[in-house]
């Protein structure tokens, strides 16, 4: 009897596991769902790799996530035991559309090449994508595409239960994570501190959490620069004041200027996640929050579940 299948363990779940493949064609058994089996065995004679027929034009393969999701990373197992220069230039593409069995969809990246029989990590190329449908083709002729295993690491959007401080000026502290993304500050998104000393910003996720990104999306229309230098923390202490909650990253003079940054936090647990510019009369403008985080202590199958059911 075939033993079960390993999961390979990552701040979010590989979503792919519980997904629908499809692919351009298919040699004998190798059918596009092995590609999202659980194994990274990359030897296409114990059964566990999908391939397309050999010679084709531009073949892809394709896995529907059956809802939207937020994708941080994608890791791709190449084949061990032969012709590992075939996923050369091959393309990952992320989105919600059908259109040419999804081959359209906004471009994360292409592959250069990896290494046979090894698993190799992406990020897209312009940070996070939203999507269902995640699809890899080579573009051209005679090309074939063999995947030993594609690993879909994702969350949806999270949601915060706040817990807020008190001395915003402009309306409800809440505007960081309304879900509003319109960057002028008259459009009534934003939250604005008063100038003072270490001024902060901070969301309760309720329960320790496992942090893997945080979104920031800058205000456009003035002002920019009041977050350089400001620190991104995630921990359990609730006394922000004092600096003591890990740090994740500082936000610098280039990044400021663009409309959203987003800061990688890989295995950072806390309850807390919170924004603090340190320093004398400074101040913190923000226009949305974004926190991409999973529960401590349930596993990824459970969270899936709830991910993919919940109305």
């Amino acid at each position: 009897q075939m033993g079960s299948p390993e999961i390979y363990t990552f701040p979010t779940p590989n979503v792919a596991l519980r997904g629908e493949a499809a692919q351009s064609s298919t040699l004998s058994f190798a059918a596009a769902f092995k590609a999202i089996d659980g194994r990274r065995n990359s030897f296409y004679t114990k059964g566990s790799c999908s391939h397309t027929a050999e010679g084709e034009t531009s073949p892809w393969w394709r896995v529907d996530l059956l809802r939207t999701f937020i994708i941080t990373s994608i890791k791709v197992t190449n084949r061990g035991d032969c012709c590992a220069e075939r996923l050369d230039g091959a393309e990952i593409r992320i989105g919600k559309s059908l259109h040419n069995n999804g081959n359209d969809n906004p471009r994360c990246a292409t592959i250069s090449h990896i290494r046979p029989g090894k698993t190799l990590t992406i990020h897209c190329d312009n940070g996070m994508m939203e999507g269902r449908y995640v699809n890899m083709v080579i573009p051209g002729n005679g090309k074939t595409l063999t995947l030993c295993e594609v690993e879909v690491y994702a969350t949806p959007k999270g949601i915060a239960i706040t817990d807020w401080i008190t001395h915003m000026i402009s309306g409800d502290s809440a505007k960081a994570v309304d879900g509003c993304r319109l960057l002028n500050f008259v459009q009534n998104c934003c939250v604005h501190t008063l100038e003072h000393n270490n001024p902060w910003w901070f969301v309760d996720l309720v329960s320790v959490h496992k942090v893997s990104a945080v979104t920031i999306y800058n205000r456009q229309d003035c002002c920019a620069e009041t977050l350089i230098g400001a620190e991104i923390r995630v921990g359990n202490k609730r006394y922000f004041h004092d600096h003591s909650n890990p740090r994740c990253d500082v936000i610098s003079a280039v990044v400021v200027k663009k409309q959203s940054v987003t800061f990688q936090c890989p295995d950072m647990e806390g309850r807390y996640v919170s924004v603090v510019n340190p320093g004398t009369s400074k101040l913190i403008e923000m226009c949305e929050v974004e926190i991409y985080a999973s529960p401590v202590g349930r596993s990824h199958v459970q969270m899936m579940d709830q991910m993919m059911f919940q109305d």
